[in-house]
């Protein structure tokens, strides 16, 4: 995935149709698409680079009260809400299929107030009847499987993962052309393990806003007033969080396949009843199951018989209340925003009502807003253009490939066999999902959320035992998002027609403003095929040992260089990046700015640049490389980024450039803060 929430966008000569905010044949910045307005020359490029390309846009923009964060890219997807909520509005004027009335209903009945309001907390008594029921270690597995099938879509396609198991279906990385099940940990109300225990002061505020946020949760349902209640939850998570994996190993494909039996899963983790909970899960009587951290499993199990039945119903009430408050009453909405929004992330506003719509619409009926999205704003020709500019980036990282003198002939060989079979899918996936099995009930708004997380539970449950689909998109994998994504197993690359949008794409711009921004974007999802993690998958997407030996010496000496470069960014005080979690983004971010460099230079045929506003060819590709990567970010949201997210901020993304070697020749860089000794510069393609 190329950005963390939202990314860029992408290809090489648009039809300016796809561009509502492009004036026709004039660049969004500028005569060629750099934003010289933002730069800063009183700051030397090899001090910081990306101060002297957005220094003064850095001083003078401003963070949205709604967000907790704000860059391009943020900007690119405000612009696709709106055109997603005329499509909302008008599916439920005049819808013209069976789907599109469902997004209709759905979008209007989130915006339904009045109704929302009557209902107050009555919603949510079907599911805490069947918490207060639970009375024993048997009921609490099976209680917790029939909760997770109702458990909300979250942001990447798979049920929230509530409870501390976070069962899933996907490809089979020993196999992926089948399907398998598994878990993954999970059950945590803070961002990470790392908060039930730190002393830091801002993260002791975060765990007190947690339990004020708990407290309230419980009142506003008629649960419990009891404090103690919500402490001896607490304490509960803490204790989970003890045993599970930190973030940067749960990154890594090999560690975390482990397959087990239901007898081999019973063994390892005693305590818990896996066989009713999986029978409840709809996973029952499978031969296998893919167990991501059997430590966190075997942690959570021994807990079961040792913790209180009342602490265990709590803590499913919490996790039941907390996920259908954005749905619920102003009261529960208004609590909620205050911790997820203003504690966590220091947002200081709640979005507008309308934009919660559009995004839960989005998540419960994606592909049939999507399909109306594609039509309307993604031309054939585009399409076109954007399968041309991958070829050449495709082509690029081949040679580059071939001329490595660290990777054996044989492991050069399959390597440009991956890239051959990389899938590439722009725009739109080869078909739409299908939407008849789910009930959409206009006024419902809460039912509609429960219902279509059920719809979407079983519509990947229901793909056990069947071939892999490569071009099928996951659930927030639309049109109308901004983002790109490299789905791994499936050697895949997926782009959405959302993400084609000034100035990350520019029809009018510069070649080399595009070649530094999409060209950048699409070498790095390539790159993602052979990051740390992409490089154990062979070019089928099968987990195997393909490098030799000697390779893998080599990649993880450069590698963990470039993790140790990182390690040293200090993005606050005592706050370090943490190079091992961040390495697939920096890695690929590495490779694609070398790779869209090449395939600029080759774009030249031979022939020099022309010079426009005093600056070289070179020079606006890497200003457009550091423009892409410009974001403002509030203090809490800049902490959750490090602390929990595997890409790292933008800033310290820009600074790549520091690690090849044309961009001290383009600006004539001999010294400076952000230089790097030739031998010191990481090198891995």
């Amino acid at each position: 995935m190329m950005l963390r929430r939202f990314a860029l966008a992408v290809t090489l000569s648009l039809s300016g149709a796809a561009f509502a905010a492009a004036t026709p044949d004039k660049p969004m910045f500028g005569r060629f698409g750099i934003d010289t307005t933002a730069n800063d020359p009183t700051i030397a490029p090899g001090d910081d680079f990306p101060s002297y390309v957005n220094g003064k846009w850095y001083a003078t923009a401003t963070i949205p009260a709604d967000r907790s964060w704000y860059s391009e890219s943020l900007r690119i997807n405000d612009d696709t809400m709106l055109r997603v909520r005329a499509i909302d509005e008008a599916a439920g004027s005049s819808p013209k299929s069976d789907s599109e009335r469902k997004v209709g209903d759905y979008y209007a009945s989130y915006l339904d107030e009045a109704a929302i309001e009557a209902k107050g907390k009555s919603p949510l008594s079907p599911e805490l009847a069947l918490v207060a029921a639970v009375n024993n270690p048997r009921e609490l597995a099976a209680t917790m499987a029939r909760l997770e099938r109702s458990m909300a879509p979250a942001t990447f396609g798979q049920p929230q993962s509530a409870f501390p198991i976070a069962p899933g279906v996907g490809p089979d990385l020993k196999d992926p052309s089948r399907h398998i099940s598994g878990f993954d940990q999970g059950g945590l109300g803070l961002p990470d393990k790392s908060y039930y225990t730190s002393t830091d002061p801002d993260i002791v505020k975060m765990r007190s806003a947690y339990r004020d946020y708990a407290i309230a949760m419980f009142h506003l349902a008629g649960w419990t007033d009891d404090p103690a209640r919500v402490d001896r939850v607490i304490t509960l998570e803490g204790r989970i969080a003890a045993s599970q994996w930190d973030r940067a190993a749960t990154r890594d494909v090999a560690k975390t396949y482990n397959l087990m039996t239901l007898p081999q899963l019973e063994a390892a983790a005693p305590g818990f009843d896996w066989a009713t909970y999986l029978k409840e899960a709809k996973l029952g009587g499978r031969s296998n199951y893919v167990v991501s951290e059997p430590s966190a499993m075997a942690g959570f199990a021994k807990l079961v018989p040792n913790t209180p039945i009342e602490t265990w119903r709590d803590y499913l009430a919490l996790r039941v209340i907390g996920n259908a408050a954005p749905m619920l009453s102003k009261a529960f909405v208004d609590a909620d925003f205050a911790y997820h929004g203003k504690a966590l992330s220091g947002t200081p506003q709640l979005r507008a009502r309308w934009k919660r719509a559009v995004a839960f619409t989005n998540v419960a009926l994606g592909d049939a807003v999507g399909k109306v999205y594609a039509a309307q704003y993604f031309p054939a020709s585009s399409k076109a253009a954007m399968l041309t500019m991958v070829d050449q980036l495709r082509t690029a990282m081949a040679a580059r490939i071939d001329r490595l003198d660290w990777m054996a002939p044989q492991t050069k060989l399959r390597a440009e066999k991956k890239l051959a079979n990389l899938l590439i899918q722009v725009g739109y996936p080869d078909h739409w999902r299908e939407y008849s099995g789910f009930t959409v009930v206009r006024g419902d708004a809460y039912g509609n959320y429960v219902r279509a997380a059920q719809f979407e539970y079983d519509r990947w449950i229901g793909k056990l035992d069947k071939p892999v689909d490569r071009g099928e998109w996951s659930i927030t994998a639309t049109p109308q998002t901004v983002n790109a994504f490299n789905a791994g197993a499936q050697v895949k690359l997926i782009f959405p027609a959302a993400f084609l949008a000034p100035p990350h794409f520019d029809p009018n711009a510069d070649p080399a403003v595009n070649y530094g921004s999409i060209g950048a974007v699409i070498g790095h999802e390539i790159t993602h095929s052979f990051d740390d993690q992409g490089a154990k998958l062979d070019e089928n997407g099968r987990l195997s040992d393909w490098w030799t030996p000697a390779d893998v010496k080599a990649f993880e000496a450069a590698t963990g260089k470039l993790a140790a470069e990182f390690d040293a960014y200090v993005p606050a005080p005592g706050m370090h990046i943490n190079g091992r979690l961040t390495l697939g983004e920096t890695t690929a971010d590495l490779g694609g700015l070398l790779v869209a460099l090449d395939a600029y230079h080759a774009s030249l045929g031979g022939k020099p640049a022309p010079i426009l506003g005093g600056l070289t060819g070179d020079q606006r590709f890497f200003m457009s490389f550091a423009q892409t990567w410009r974001e403002l970010q509030r203090p809490e949201d800049l902490r959750d980024q490090v602390t929990n997210d595997p890409h790292p901020p933008g800033r310290y993304r820009a600074m790549t450039v520091r690690n090849v070697d044309a961009w001290y020749a383009a600006f004539g860089i001999k010294s400076g803060k952000m230089a790097l000794a030739p031998a010191d510069r990481v090198k891995i393609w």
